[in-house]
């Protein structure tokens, strides 16, 4: 006999990064030489008062304590002080921040708090992975509205009208976009914010990759300010490089931070309060730190443009963000097809495309989080005629 298990089970796998970095971590341990160019873990450290912080903090006394679990005051002031000089956006420190533990929590939370089992959400075609699983697990219908690159990956506002049935919560979107890395605009946020209060539904931005390769940082909440048709998360995972810590922040209406914080509340207790003094002075840095870090995105995403030209794949230049987003060859079947190719010929891993949609089946996305020297090394491997230098 065997233990019974949920039927949620069922409506989701384990998670690709999770299966794929292990076979790519075996493939390692029998001897092969893999450059990963797959995850968007950022590898450059945080800044050193960061750090500094957080080790002064852990030995404070109380550190160690339960944490409120709307977080500790002063960090939600440092979000709204960094939220006013990034997007120009006014927030309540005390009634429009909620921070978080990760966007994932945030998108299981926001999911649990506005959506009913049988309810429906849409969700962008490609999009994040976490949007489909944190559905599927509640029982929550999808409806998936497509980008495409004739388009520049930006929404058509009628077709996802045309899907605003009365079963329909919330919107999903994600600008700048991942995976493409197509940048929004202040049009676009307006014409999602009017179709949620026509439809009276909520809209979502996930907002984290606004300060990487991007001159113009946005925010959905700069439309008309904050109203209890928008909620926007944000993240330090990519802006400061810490994404191991696990700090997120969702923005919106007390109304709607609200309704969130009664689900948080029963699942955790409060930010450990070193991590929360870190992340304070992370969002007190001045704008030396994103003009740094993003001269040497822009070296990385020179030499991975390098490398997609070697592989035949075609890009755009126009995109942000810590990805490059490229059309396969036309020999190749399917991004998984080319994204083997390439794991297996030439020792090096990037993420196909399909991972995050059917239109992303023709499509690989390449990672920057990977220095200069691992770049030229793999350019050099795409280089080579030389192939099988791993067994499978």
């Amino acid at each position: 006999m065997t233990i019974r298990t949920a039927d949620r089970l069922l409506r989701v796998e384990e998670y690709y990064f999770s299966k794929k970095l292990a076979e790519v971590a075996q493939l390692k341990e029998n001897g092969a030489d893999i450059i990963n160019l797959g995850i968007g873990s950022p590898d450059m450290p945080p800044h050193p008062d960061v750090k500094k912080e957080l080790v002064y903090a852990c030995d404070q006394t109380g550190s160690n304590h339960y944490q409120s679990y709307r977080g500790l005051e002063s960090f939600r002031q440092a979000i709204a002080h960094w939220y006013k000089s990034i997007y120009d956006v006014e927030l309540d420190a005390s009634k429009e921040i909620l921070p978080l533990m990760g966007s994932k929590e945030g998108i299981m939370h926001v999911s649990m708090a506005f959506c009913n089992p049988g309810e429906t959400v849409l969700v962008p075609n490609p999009c994040y992975p976490a949007y489909l699983s944190a559905a599927k697990l509640l029982n929550i219908n999808l409806k998936f509205y497509n980008l495409k690159e004739e388009n520049n990956w930006l929404p058509n506002m009628e077709e996802i009208e045309s899907l605003c049935d009365d079963s329909c919560r919330m919107i999903w979107t994600n600008y700048p976009h991942m995976p493409t890395g197509a940048n929004g605009n202040m049009e676009v946020f307006k014409q999602l914010v009017d179709l949620a209060k026509k439809k009276n539904i909520l809209v979502v931005n996930d907002n984290p990759y606004s300060l990487i390769l991007n001159d113009k940082p946005e925010s959905l909440l700069k439309v008309e300010g904050v109203s209890e048709f928008v909620l926007e998360m944000n993240s330090l995972s990519k802006s400061h490089n810490m994404a191991g810590f696990r700090v997120g922040m969702l923005c919106g209406s007390e109304k709607n931070i609200n309704h969130v914080l009664k689900i948080k509340s029963n699942f955790d207790s409060g930010m450990y309060k070193p991590i929360q003094l870190a992340a304070s002075k992370a969002l007190a840095l001045d704008t030396s730190w994103y003009k740094e870090l993003n001269i040497n995105y822009q070296k990385r995403r020179n030499l991975v443009w390098s490398l997609a030209d070697k592989l035949n794949c075609k890009y755009k230049k126009n995109s942000v963000g810590m990805f490059v987003w490229a059309k396969i060859p036309d020999e190749y079947n399917s991004g998984e097809d080319f994204s083997d190719h390439l794991l297996y010929n030439k020792s090096v891993f990037a993420t196909p495309g399909i991972v995050f949609g059917q239109e992303g089946k023709k499509y690989i996305r390449f990672s920057l989080c990977a220095t200069e020297e691992t770049i030229i090394k793999a350019i050099e491997r795409c280089e080579k005629n030389v192939e099988t230098l791993v067994n499978i």
